[in-house]
């Protein structure tokens, strides 16, 4: 299950996340996503500093936000992705991961900040575009 380098066989990884899809359709009845989590976290943001505007936005009629079994999921990819790096051994900080520095060098931090969260902003759009 665990190959030498200390990481799961990409085999077994995508068959246990398959089950995952299987057990969320039929326990909850409803296929597994993180989008929409995300700009509930947003709505629940925002409602700290104005409630009055989320309540008055169309979208947030639809798309109430709050935490429900979603968002749940996607508190506990995080804290799964956490404990597997943690107990493999591969968990460490850094600003400007290996392969980033190779090739754009190491005192790139602010030009790796702006491409992710370009690239955040690119993959979001086209997550919620596609309603996921």
């Amino acid at each position: 299950m665990i190959q030498r380098d200390g990481g799961w066989s990409p085999y077994v990884a995508g068959a246990l996340s398959g089950l995952v899809g299987v057990f969320s359709v039929w326990f909850a009845g409803q296929y597994f996503g993180a989008s929409t989590s995300f700009v509930r976290t947003a709505g629940m943001i925002e409602q700290l500093f104005g409630p009055e505007r989320v309540s008055g936005m169309e979208y947030f009629i639809n798309v109430v936000p709050r935490i429900d079994w979603q968002w749940m999921f996607v508190v506990g990819i995080f804290l799964g992705a956490l404990i597997s790096s943690i107990t493999s051994g591969s968990f460490k900080l850094q600003a400007v991961p290996d392969m980033w520095a190779a090739r754009f060098g190491n005192k790139s931090t602010g030009k790796r900040a702006l491409v992710a969260f370009l690239g955040g902003i690119v993959a979001m759009f086209g997550a919620r575009l596609a309603d996921g």
